[in-house]
């Protein structure tokens, strides 16, 4: 497919915010290419070059991107700012510049190959090489074309659907409905890629599926969990259950391939981390290649809490010193200073073999037996009950230590990718909580009003939140205006400052009275407490929350984990 053909049908989908007919497009899409066009297709959907986990970005200033407009069409940086300025929109300045009678024949894959060439791009002077490289890549596009992929180098594509509509569209484009969506989504929670997963499907059907299983080195969508109120409620559905203790720490998925498979397999890895959004996090974490070795030879990919201590008290550390690995540049010092202990609660593959169709009770007997180092590796506590003042007494024992009490896991549950089902849940109980809510909410912020008074020099005064709703929509749940410090106020700017959107992004439902002054795109995440949930005629979600209060950054989510519309009534 000719990429000019491509951009046609992203406008398409643009012009559109009907779910069921991006679907049809999408479809559409997928049932005219070629099998060696479907994999870079799905990523360039989604704004992407390569799935998360592989960790490739374009690191593309827009500044630099103003440059190359100019230099490709014969412009100045200078003009090219001022016209952007007035039409707020990089990519459609950029279109409107092009001279629209060009015709150009260039192939989805021609393109896709460019585009990774700037991305791997590295090193010293590789900047300039990256210019130069776009420079001559939107010289050889139309205009409709030059507008999707200066989109697409400013990571800001956003069509409003995720890989959960292509999941969709899949369906359709092979048996005319959605039929097989839960087929391929619980496939695709397996091995997370949804261009190895479109082309097997695609091309091979319900059997290319059969095979498309756990793989060492692509991440699992981790299992979450879902909420009961009470213990007698947990042990009336679940039954007998495991009761671990719950860390205040951030989630890491640890794939560890055997030297000698390594070596022959060529390649140059021998541990792999990812977060909670299966992105790629193995270079905060140098500690564990030493680590691991205590492990045996094995291939393994393990589940598990990393938490911050104090080497001098043995204690464990708060969560906001905990994720400082992420932001810190300088990560081996930074791991000396402030270690990890990895509590170790599940083993998902091991030799070869997929783990997660079996029983908890039995993946616990093997993770048991998998010698550690007791440091920095060591076996999560837990105890097996069925009593339901025994799984309460637990969890105050673990809020006594310091901890954010217990998880509650059924005893014979297979391993379920994401919040499905009922075979983890959390314990929930009112008096532990500094609000009056059983739990808090993970929320994504949509946009901020600016700041007036005393908030004036902060430049934000207060920011409106939403949740996940049915078909990708966020819907709004509060606005948020107190219980910030200044340094909270401040760092809240200097985030929205990064993903300031130029219109209100296509899947946010607001009612026009709550507009904000600024709309941001879908990515800063945040936890918030607040005292009720009352029904609510003005904000999408159907309800409001109720003195709303920031509890802190949830650098280790994305927008696809925030609380859910569904969600909110499970919470009281």
């Amino acid at each position: 497919m000719q990429f000019a053909t491509f951009a046609q049908y992203l406008a398409k989908i643009e012009a559109t915010a009907k779910r069921n007919e991006i679907t049809v497009i999408l479809a559409e899409l997928f049932n005219k290419l070629e099998p060696d066009e479907i994999e870079p297709t799905c990523w360039l959907l989604l704004g992407r070059i390569l799935p998360p986990y592989e960790g490739l970005e374009f690191q593309f200033a827009e500044k630099m991107v103003i440059r190359a407009v100019a230099r490709a069409f014969d412009s100045t940086p200078e003009k090219v700012q001022k016209q952007y300025k007035e039409s707020g929109d990089l990519a459609k300045t950029a279109q409107e510049i092009r001279d629209k009678s060009i015709e150009v024949r260039k192939s989805i894959t021609d393109i896709y190959a460019v585009l990774t060439a700037i991305a791997r791009e590295s090193g010293e002077g590789s900047q300039e090489r990256k210019l130069a490289k776009v420079v001559e890549l939107l010289q050889e596009l139309d205009s409709l074309s030059v507008r999707y992929i200066v989109r697409i180098i400013l990571t800001k594509l956003r069509l409003g659907f995720s890989d959960m509509t292509i999941l969709d569209a899949l369906s359709w484009a092979k048996v005319g409905d959605k039929s097989e969506r839960k087929l391929l989504e619980d496939t695709y929670q397996l091995k997370f890629d949804i261009g190895k997963l479109a082309k097997a499907y695609l091309v091979h059907g319900k059997n290319g599926l059969e095979h498309f299983d756990i793989e060492l080195g692509i991440p699992i969508q981790p299992a979450l969990c879902q909420r009961l109120k009470t213990p007698v409620e947990m042990i009336e559905k679940m039954k007998k259950v495991f009761a671990e203790s719950k860390y205040d720490g951030t989630r890491v998925q640890i794939h560890i391939q055997r030297l000698e498979i390594r070596d022959k397999k060529l390649e140059k890895w021998t541990v792999r981390t990812f977060t909670r959004s299966m992105e790629e996090s193995s270079a905060q974490f140098p500690e564990l290649e030493k680590a691991v070795q205590a492990l045996g030879k094995h291939d393994l990919i393990l589940d598990c809490e990393a938490v911050g201590f104090d080497p001098k008290t043995n204690k464990l550390l708060p969560f906001q010193e905990t994720i400082q690995r992420k932001r810190k540049h300088d990560v081996a010092e930074f791991s000396i200073k402030v270690p990890l202990r990895f509590f170790i609660f599940d083993v998902l593959y091991k030799d070869g073999k997929s783990l997660v169709r079996l029983p908890l009770s039995e993946r616990k007997e093997i993770l048991h037996k998998l010698p550690m180092d007791g440091k920095t590796l060591t076996e999560s506590k837990f105890i097996i009950t069925d009593s339901p003042d025994e799984l309460r007494s637990y969890h105050k024992k673990q809020l006594d230590l310091g901890l954010e009490g217990a998880v509650i896991k059924q005893y014979d549950s297979v391993y379920q990718p994401g919040r499905r089902g009922w075979s983890w849940v959390k314990f929930k109980e009112e008096e532990t909580s500094e609000a009056k809510l059983s739990d808090t909410i993970d929320a994504v912020v949509m946009g901020y009003w600016y700041g007036k008074g005393k908030r004036n020099k902060f430049g934000v005064g207060a920011f409106l939140i939403g949740v996940a709703g049915k078909d990708e929509k966020i819907l709004t749940l509060t606005k948020v205006g107190t219980g910030l410090s200044d340094d909270q106020w401040r760092e809240l700017k200097e985030r929205c400052g990064k993903v300031v959107a130029t219109n209100k992004p296509a899947n946010y439902h607001v009612n026009k009275m709550l507009a904000p002054d600024v709309w941001v795109d879908p990515e800063i995440v945040v936890e918030v407490a607040g005292d009720e949930l009352t029904k609510s005629p003005n904000h999408t979600a159907g309800v409001a929350l109720r003195f709303p209060r920031l509890v802190r950054f949830r650098d280790d989510k994305k927008v696809e984990q925030i609380t859910t519309q569904k969600e909110l009534a499970q919470i009281s």
